[in-house]
């Protein structure tokens, strides 16, 4: 997409709760740019970066009026309305928004769930967040290996039952000891980064098969296999698409090295769960991190809730203090792009949706 407008002429509508502070920091970067924010038309945060606010706010039939007219008015959202893909569906058929910045970094789901058609696709362009929570996401993956090399589940079981063991168990090196991980996108070069600060050796998967700084073997999703047989560590990035549902199967769990252990901070479908669950009571996996999940909220029934090798997150990992101010940044950046025409970056795939 290229836009020919000048600033004078665009305007931008914040349409999900972001603090004053950093509304001012896009106004400041821009301050031809005409930015509506209307605080009192959006819900409170519940928590630092609650990006669709507390759900029990309500606008009165007069707010909702003016929330929706502030809306259409605008060239650029800040977020999509409501903060759900029935909001980019409105917005899409009645607006004249030619660019929507998402919250979240998989925001392909979201936008494939609005059923846009392939005008409007074409039309509105949607930047995801994709690498403002690599850091956060990398040092979280590094504390599901780390848990899974020091025992910490063990160390916890023994502590709730005030056990001390009879012998000393040791526990395994990080240093020297091999993680690959799927999807060196941003997310993933952010954790290869970590891990090879910590002395691991580091291989991976990409769809463009090409050198990575920092990973020693880069190959496609059919040389995985061949990857994981000498791993200490899988760590999963990929998005959920497609191509990516139930990627890491049993026929995958079978090529990894008895007691890998395996982090998930992509998206749930990747990993098939009845597989892992076979490959944590065979030993296939010693132990197993995971923040997100085919079904989420997990489903009170789930194995993986009480499994004594498992770690369960809710669809936390991204989450960090800083995270609207690296978002509202990154914004700012693309918007200077936006209005010199130049192509914006982190688009969703309008095909792909990821």
């Amino acid at each position: 997409m290229m836009n020919t407008m000048t600033p004078e002429n665009v305007t931008v509508a914040i349409a999900v709760p972001l603090e004053a502070e950093h509304v001012q920091a896009i106004r400041a970067a821009h301050p031809s740019v005409t930015v509506l924010y209307e605080p009192e038309l959006l819900p409170p945060e519940r928590f630092p970066a609650d990006h669709a606010g507390d759900p029990a706010f309500e606008r009165t039939p007069e707010q909702e009026a003016r929330y929706w007219d502030m809306l259409r008015a605008a060239d650029v959202l800040y977020g999509f309305p409501n903060e759900n893909a029935a909001g980019l569906a409105e917005i899409a058929a009645s607006g004249k928004v030619q660019w929507i910045q998402a919250m979240a970094a998989g925001a392909g789901g979201a936008v494939k769930a609005a059923g846009l058609s392939s005008g409007q696709l074409q039309r509105i362009a949607v930047t995801s967040s994709a690498g403002v929570h690599g850091l956060t996401l990398a040092e979280f993956a590094m504390m599901g290996v780390l848990n899974g090399f020091k025992r910490t589940p063990q160390m916890a079981a023994d502590q709730a039952a005030k056990h001390w063991p009879p012998l000393r168990t040791p526990t395994r090196l990080v240093s020297g000891s091999n993680v690959v991980i799927t999807g060196l996108g941003e997310i993933g070069v952010a954790t290869a980064r970590l891990a090879r600060a910590m002395g691991m050796n580091v291989s991976g998967t990409k769809r463009s098969v090409g050198p990575v700084d920092g990973v020693d073997e880069v190959t496609d999703t059919e040389g995985l296999p061949g990857l994981l047989a000498n791993a200490d560590a899988l760590i999963n990035t990929l998005p959920g698409t497609p191509y990516t549902e139930k990627m890491i199967n049993a026929e995958v769990f079978a090529a990894m090295k008895p007691g890998t252990v395996v982090v998930n901070v992509g998206r749930g479908t990747v990993i098939d769960e009845e597989a892992l669950l076979e490959a944590l009571d065979n030993g296939q996996v010693s132990f197993a991190c995971l923040d997100v999940f085919a079904v989420e909220p997990l489903p009170q029934d789930s194995p993986l809730w009480s499994h004594p090798r498992v770690m369960v997150s809710p669809h936390t990992s991204a989450l960090s203090v800083a995270e609207n101010r690296l978002i509202a940044e990154r914004f700012a950046d693309n918007l200077a792009r936006f209005l010199s025409g130049e192509p914006l970056l982190h688009v969703v795939d309008p095909v792909h949706f990821y």
